[in-house]
């Protein structure tokens, strides 16, 4: 008779849900180590990665890449058979948009930490002033030491100036957590860097360093043909395929420790489980711990989140006198727009161009962490605005023949400093409790690689021989 596998519960359904149980499940990655339920309370997997169509295109409506330079990801989509989906973007020459004119972004620079004081110089994203600061480093002071974590913000214009952070790091720290660089964790968002800072030299002599070294090969970035939205359904596919079940349209509104285990309580039943894996955002997964874990439960409901607003547009190719140059733009918050950054996605992803060849399609994103009143404008207004600052920035004046808004609030947590400590504290608890394990973008990382690691993660620390040992005595 074959050993009866220990049974998991997965509660939620975004890439790190799925990752988790295709991981446990058997989907990937070897045998499975679990019988596995996932739970989705809404109507669909996937979270943040959703495809949808706009003026008869299908593309992403949420993330469109990940990054490739971190494995977890790609080889998540290749074990669950999109390897031949995988496609680089087809341009990646960014731009900012400052002091009113569209400005390459400088190359040999980290984050927005310049480690090549002649591209920074070159790009122009700097006045004179910010450029000669920037040049003349402030060296740490003598005896002084950032310690385990400080704000980059913070870091960086001490350093450096404060013009540095403005038009470089406040951007391209925006684009990935919606947040402010004077709040955001140096260790928890860009460690490279506090190796950097504590080494107690000169800032931009390190991130040369560190940018100098040989590069695995390969692209930076990955997209896949049909959108990033596909993704989360083709592990679903793999993850039924080996036997998980998949409930959509399943809240949770009751976890219980008992003796034995866990107790999941939904609208449906109560389904007894060896462990129980939380891949739901942090409010959720507080609301699930009150009772058992409320120091836990009051450490996540302390993580904050930031909202913003996508709007999708799409052209008719002929009206426009020519596509717009590179792959879009960031916007500095200082300089006071109202969109933050704008991707040009027909021009990035060469199967997107490939897919609708006459038409053009572009995204902005507004809003961000203590700034989301974009959220509760109408998608008209959205729309207008988006088009107000895409006129100022490189011209466009043609109206587009479709759009789309989607809003994703609390959709992005915040990693302010002591964050780390916080996120060892909240799994400490759940080590103590025994049989729980929690993942996601609140945890190590807001994207998929660290999504997808995370979920692996907590995983392998979820099935120890004692739960399995535990699992075959109980039959």
């Amino acid at each position: 008779m074959a050993e009866a596998l220990p049974k998991v519960v997965v509660i939620g359904g975004g890439i790190a849900g799925l990752a988790a149980a295709a991981h446990l499940g058997g989907a990937v990655g070897g045998p499975a180590r679990a019988a596995v339920t996932l739970l989705e309370a809404g109507e669909r997997v996937g979270g943040k990665l959703l495809t949808g169509e706009v003026g008869g295109i299908q593309l992403d409506l949420g993330a469109e890449s990940m990054l490739a330079r971190r494995p977890e990801a790609v080889e998540l989509a290749r074990d669950v058979g999109l390897a031949d989906f995988l496609e680089p973007p087809s341009t990646a020459k960014a731009a900012v948009w400052t002091r009113g004119e569209l400005r390459p972004l400088p190359g040999g620079q980290l984050m927005g930490v310049p480690g090549d004081l002649a591209a920074l110089a070159a790009s122009g994203v700097l006045t004179a002033e910010g450029l000669a600061r920037a040049g003349a480093e402030r060296p740490a002071e003598a005896g002084a030491t950032v310690g385990d974590d400080v704000a980059i913000g913070a870091y960086v214009a001490e350093r450096l100036g404060q013009e540095v952070v403005d038009r470089l790091v406040e951007p391209l720290l925006g684009g990935v957590y919606a947040g402010r660089a004077e709040e955001i964790s140096l260790r928890a968002a860009v460690p490279q860097l506090l190796a950097i800072a504590q080494g107690g030299g000169s800032l931009v002599a390190g991130v040369h360093a560190l940018l100098d070294r040989p590069q695995a090969g390969g692209p930076v970035f990955q997209g896949l043909r049909g959108g990033i939205g596909t993704l989360p359904t083709a592990v679903a596919a793999a993850c039924e395929r080996a036997g998980v079940e998949l409930r959509l349209r399943t809240p949770v509104t009751e976890l219980r420790r008992t003796t034995a285990g866990w107790r999941v309580v939904t609208a449906d039943g109560v389904i007894e489980a060896d462990a129980v894996l939380l891949a739901v955002p942090a409010p959720a997964a507080a609301g699930l711990l009150a009772v058992d874990a409320p120091g836990a439960a009051a450490e996540l409901a302390g993580i904050e989140y930031a909202g913003m607003a996508l709007v999708t547009l799409a052209f008719q190719r002929a009206e426009l006198p020519g596509p717009p140059p590179g792959s879009g733009f960031l916007v500095p918050p200082v300089d006071g727009r109202s969109i933050k950054a704008a991707t040009f996605s027909s021009q990035k992803w060469g199967w997107l161009e490939r897919a609708a060849p006459q038409a053009f399609v572009l995204r902005t994103s507004l809003g961000r962490y203590r700034d989301e009143a974009a959220l509760d404008l109408d998608d008209a207004e959205l729309v207008e605005r988006s088009l107000t600052d895409l006129r100022a920035a490189v011209g466009l004046t043609a109206r587009p023949y479709a759009s789309a808004v989607t809003r994703w609030r609390a959709g992005l947590p915040q990693y302010p400093v002591g964050h780390l400590e916080r996120v060892a504290r909240i799994r400490a608890a759940a080590r103590r409790l025994g049989g729980l394990a929690l993942a996601g973008a609140a945890y190590d990382g807001v994207g998929i690689p660290a999504c997808v690691a995370s979920a692996r993660r907590a995983a392998d620390d979820l099935v120890t021989p004692q739960l399995e040992h535990s699992a075959r005595k109980g039959q």
